[in-house]
C-alpha cells in the first residue's frame, strides 16, 4: 500500500463516476479523512456535475479494506494513476484506469509491445499465422498483448509463449475470475513467462459482456501497434482498432484476414483494410515497420520455432480447444 492508504482504491471503487471523475477526484483528495467529511453537494460542486446515486463512504471503506486483504492474500498487486510506475502508456489514453490491478511483471514501458486480436472461432489459417507471428517475434524479445479469449487471443498468446518473450493478457474480470476456464493454465504459463494478467475490475468482479468492450482500450493501450488478425465486423477486435486509432496507434491487419474462406467471416478484417489498414504477412513486417533490425530466421513462409506445419494446422483445425 502508498502512503495515500487505502484513498485511492476508495475512490476507485466510488458509484455513479466516470473514469475522468475518478481521475479528478484522485489529484484533488490526498488523504482519506479529506475525502470522508465531503457531502455530496461538496463532490457535486469539485466535478461540476450532479451525482444520481450517492455513495456511504463508510461501506465504500470497508469494501476497499477487503478488496486490499484479497489482493494481499492472492498474490494480486494494484497500483494507482498516482503511482509513479503506473504505466506511462496508460497515462496517455483518454480514459486511463484510475487502478490497475496485476500478477505478475508490468510491461517495460521501454519496450515494444504487439497488440493482436481477433475472432474467437478463427480458420485454421489465422490460428497458424497468429501463433508464428507472436512466436517469431517472440524470439527476437517483442513481447505480444492480447485478451485471452478463445480462437486469435490464445493462439497468439501461444505463440508468443512458445518464442520465450513475456507474455500480457488483459482480462474483463477480476484477477481471480479467468474467464474463459479453460484458459486458466495459458494464464499461469503466461505468468511462468514473466509476464502479467491485468485488470481494471477488483477481484470477485464476474465477466460480464459489457466489461470486455472496455479492457480492450487497454490492451491498445499497452501496444506499438495493433495487428488484427481475422475478425468479423462486429466483434470486440474493431472495438480494440477503433481504441488504436482514437490512441494514434498504427492498426494492421494480417494477410490471413483477408483470404476468401466462406466458412469464416472475415468482414472486419476487410473493412479496416478498405479503409487503409496496412497489411503484415509475418513477423519480420512487424520488424521492419518498426525499423528494428534482426538476424534472426523469420522465414515468411517456413515453420515457426522448428514446429512440423502440418502438425500445427491439425492442432488448430479444433478451434483452439486444445492446449498446444
Amino acid at each position: 500500500m502508498n502512503e495515500r492508504g487505502l484513498l485511492d482504491l476508495i475512490i476507485s471503487l466510488l458509484p455513479s463516476l466516470k473514469i475522468k471523475d475518478r481521475i479528478y477526484l484522485l489529484q484533488v483528495f490526498n488523504k482519506e479523512e479529506d475525502l470522508f467529511i465531503q457531502s455530496k453537494r461538496d463532490i457535486e460542486n469539485i466535478l461540476e456535475h450532479e451525482i444520481i446515486n450517492f455513495w456511504d463512504i463508510s461501506e465504500v471503506f470497508e469494501k476497499a479494506g477487503s478488496i486490499d486483504t484479497v489482493c494481499r492474500t492472492r498474490s494480486i498487486n494494484w497500483v494507482s494513476y498516482t503511482e509513479e510506475h503506473y504505466p506511462p502508456l496508460l497515462r496517455e489514453i483518454y480514459d486511463p484506469p484510475s487502478v490497475l490491478y496485476y500478477r505478475g511483471i508490468l510491461p517495460n514501458p521501454e519496450k515494444s509491445i504487439l497488440g493482436m486480436v481477433g475472432t474467437r472461432n478463427p480458420s485454421p489459417r489465422a490460428a497458424e499465422q497468429a501463433y508464428k507471428i507472436a512466436g517469431n517475434l517472440s524470439r527476437v524479445g517483442i513481447s505480444v498483448i492480447s485478451g485471452l479469449a478463445l480462437g486469435i487471443d490464445a493462439m497468439s498468446h501461444r505463440g508468443s509463449l512458445v518464442g520465450g518473450a513475456p507474455g500480457y493478457a488483459v482480462l474483463g474480470s477480476g484477477l481471480d475470475e479467468i474467464y474463459p476456464s479453460m484458459n486458466r493454465p495459458l494464464a499461469a504459463r503466461i505468468l511462468d513467462s514473466g509476464g502479467a494478467i491485468i485488470s481494471e475490475y477488483s477481484p470477485g468482479v464476474k465477466p460480464c459482456k459489457w466489461n470486455f468492450p472496455a479492457r480492450n482500450r487497454i490492451i491498445s493501450g499497452f501496444s506499438r501497434s495493433v495487428l488484427v488478425v481475422e475478425a468479423p465486423e462486429k466483434s470486440g477486435a474493431l472495438i480494440t482498432a477503433g481504441f488504436a486509432l482514437e490512441q494514434g496507434k498504427d492498426l494492421w491487419v494480417a494477410s490471413c484476414g483477408l483470404e476468401p474462406n466462406a466458412k469464416y467471416d472475415k468482414s472486419g478484417a476487410l473493412k479496416l483494410a478498405q479503409d487503409g489498414a496496412e497489411i503484415v504477412n509475418s513477423a519480420k513486417d512487424v520488424l521492419d515497420k518498426w525499423n528494428i533490425g534482426t538476424d534472426a530466421n523469420l522465414n515468411r513462409e517456413g515453420p515457426a520455432f522448428g514446429e512440423n506445419r502440418g502438425d500445427l494446422i491439425s492442432a488448430v483445425a479444433g478451434f483452439l480447444k486444445i492446449e498446444l
